[in-house]
């Protein structure tokens, strides 16, 4: 019996391990471009642009490198209400966009390293996941 339970424990611990393996930056930075055209394009625009006054500019975005725990709240669970972005107030409603942990992490990524925006720190889908409603 103690020789399935630990041969159950450990395929589960194996199992998680494969299912949470980080992929490199760059798959995951190509893999979030095209949820990027997917989900995000509409409102934020080719360039990450933004509409002004309606959508915030992702490019160049000093909320986006100062408030990431904030930008992932924003794609996971959605955003209403002011925040100000590089200068400029903006109070619009943008809904949760139903994607999974691992897709927030790429589009993350790929947002965080486009349009003059440069970080070489990853967002994984364990950090997606420990972020909370605000």
């Amino acid at each position: 019996m103690k020789t399935i339970l630990s041969v159950l424990t450990s395929g589960y611990f194996l199992l998680f391990a494969i299912i949470y393996q980080n992929k490199p930056l760059q798959e995951s930075i190509e893999e979030g471009s095209q949820l990027y055209q997917d989900f995000c394009i509409q409102c934020h625009g080719a360039t990450g642009e933004g509409v002004p006054g309606s959508f915030p500019p992702l490019a160049q975005s000093d909320y986006l490198r100062n408030e990431v725990e904030k930008s992932i709240q924003g794609l996971k669970y959605g955003m209403r209400g002011p925040i100000v972005v590089n200068g400029e107030n903006y109070n619009s409603v943008m809904v949760a966009q139903g994607l999974d942990d691992e897709e927030i992490a790429d589009i993350m990524n790929y947002i965080r390293n486009s349009w003059g925006n440069q970080n070489t720190l990853q967002i994984t889908p364990q950090d997606v996941a420990i972020v909370k409603r605000p």
